[in-house]
């Protein structure tokens, strides 16, 4: 042993620190491997076989997150822990984890330790996630108080005409057919159709200049790395501290302007920003414009992703079954007829409405939930309990997925929800007024979570712009049907595959499409 000792002392430190490295990579994975296979804790959830101590089941998860939930599922069952990072997630799926995550409370479960890294460089301070729950869920109540009947009246004429300008301007649409990729094209319609309706005239006449490139730059601190390290020195990083200095600048300026007006809106025009200068915190306190500026950030990157890659899995599902836009085109003629369209006849568009429904089951954008464990939570069932040192997530979007509540779950297919089952099953044929209710701060809800038809999740952290997203989308698709016809460049081709690498899914490029004008 002495005689090892000394020759390996002797070797070169060119040759000696690479084999010290090597001889610790292979302890610590060994004793990885037999901690999982001999000494699993029985009082923990099953964990997720891995070789590798810190990169666990990273790549897989990575890859394909609903292969991976789906695989882990059916060899460990509903409830398993997984390592992402070095650090231990405790997936939790189907109804119970759902009822257990989405609904625990927040002296229990938190997403600020998990969110707060990533928005608050992107947002700023004071909001969102970077202040109490309470706050959080005042300013919640405050914003949905902008989405209401009377705005969603004047909302959906803009968001029409927005559509309708870019389909007759857009150098994406020039002439009268062409090829064009569908989600460079519907990330602009979102953002133009969002910005006209909820962030006012001001901020939609500079969106094509200075608050284009500004954007891009706090998009591009929406970065996977940015839940571990928003602090890393990158040049995205760079961009988007300055992008949001320099946008919360615009904004204040704008609301400055605004309240040196004693006139108050100009024929009667009223969006998100003027509703948050009118309004008051519950304890009274006026709304700093530092505050209003900042949410109105967030307004703005908040939905815009999951409308914009919603939107895309729509036209190239539809794409994929082109014979679906004549009906839905029809739909309109028999409906509408010349009328234009509103909020009110929109709700009359119910394939429209299908076609959204049916996208955002099988397309939603979010595939994991997470949150952090600050009070131990026993598993419902079993005599497990997860530790704080774990993050609990959901996945609601896997029953969406599932044989066992929709048949054929991975086929496309709008005219399930026409149905009486599929409504029963999604549990939507329910009236709401026999729902179970709660008030987080921000109006009554819906408590259950049973329904495997969850897109804009559950519980106090529940998306607020529910509505206003089947408005934009309905509106958008609407008015393409009205204006275009499309189809696959080449007609055999399968719907794209899915891009798992940024935050929020979307279609995986090439994602292009043939189309042309109907008149």
């Amino acid at each position: 042993m002495a005689s090892i000792y000394g020759a390996y002392t002797e070797l070169p430190l060119s040759f000696s620190i690479p084999l010290t490295l090597a001889l610790v990579g292979l302890v610590a994975i060994a004793q990885n491997v037999i901690r999982q296979l001999y000494f699993p804790n029985p009082h923990r959830p099953p964990v997720v076989f891995h070789i590798f101590p810190f990169i666990g089941s990273t790549i897989q998860y990575g890859i394909d997150p609903f292969k991976f939930f789906f695989d882990c599922r059916a060899k460990y069952g509903d409830c398993f822990t997984f390592i992402l990072v070095g650090r231990p997630v405790t997936a939790f799926l189907g109804p119970k984890g759902n009822e257990l995550i989405l609904n625990g409370k927040h002296s229990d479960l938190n997403a600020e330790d998990i969110y707060a890294k990533l928005t608050t460089p992107c947002f700023g301070k004071g909001v969102i996630y970077d202040c109490s729950n309470e706050r959080f869920m005042d300013q919640k109540r405050l914003v949905k108080e902008g989405f209401r009947t009377e705005a969603m009246n004047v909302f959906v004429p803009k968001m029409v005409k927005e559509v309708e300008d870019y389909v007759r301007t857009s150098p994406r649409l020039s002439g009268q057919s062409g090829v064009c990729n569908v989600t460079e094209m519907m990330a602009e319609i979102t953002i133009y159709t969002a910005t006209s309706s909820l962030q006012g005239n001001e901020v939609r006449s500079k969106f094509d200049t200075s608050f284009a490139t500004l954007y891009r730059h706090l998009d591009d601190g929406f970065q996977p790395i940015n839940f571990i390290a928003p602090w890393l020195p990158l040049p995205r990083n760079r961009r988007r501290n300055k992008a949001q200095k320099i946008m919360e600048e615009l904004y204040s300026n704008i609301i400055k302007s605004r309240r040196s007006n004693p006139e108050g809106p100009v024929n009667g025009e009223q969006d998100m920003m003027w509703n948050l200068m009118d309004a008051q915190y519950k304890d009274g306190t006026t709304i700093p414009d530092a505050h209003i500026a900042r949410l109105m950030i967030a307004l703005l990157m908040g939905g815009q992703h999951n409308s914009a890659a919603v939107g895309a899995w729509i036209i190239l599902n539809l794409a994929n079954k082109p014979h679906l836009i004549e009906e839905l085109y029809q739909e309109q003629l028999a409906v509408l007829g010349s009328s234009p369209l509103t909020w009110k006849n929109l709700s009359q568009l119910t394939l429209n409405e299908y076609v959204i429904k049916e996208t955002l089951r099988l397309h939603d954008p979010i595939h994991s939930i997470l949150r952090k464990v600050t009070t131990p939570r026993p598993v419902p069932g079993t005599d497990w309990v997860v530790p704080e040192t774990h993050t609990l997530l959901a996945s609601p979007i896997i029953l969406a997925r599932s044989e066992e509540f929709f048949p054929q779950p991975m086929v496309w297919n709008p005219h399930r929800w026409g149905t009486a089952e599929t409504l029963a099953k999604a549990g939507l044929g329910e009236k709401d007024d026999d729902m179970p209710k709660v008030n987080y701060g921000f109006g009554m809800v819906s408590k259950s979570v049973t329904s495997p038809y969850l897109p804009f999740s559950a519980g106090r952290h529940r998306c607020i712009g529910e509505q206003y997203a089947y408005a934009q989308l309905g509106a958008v698709i609407a008015t393409m049907v009205r204006l275009l016809q499309w189809e696959q460049v080449d007609p055999k081709a399968p719907i794209p595959s899915t891009d798992y690498s940024s935050m929020f899914s979307r279609p995986m490029n090439p994602t292009t499409i043939r189309w042309r004008r109907r008149h």
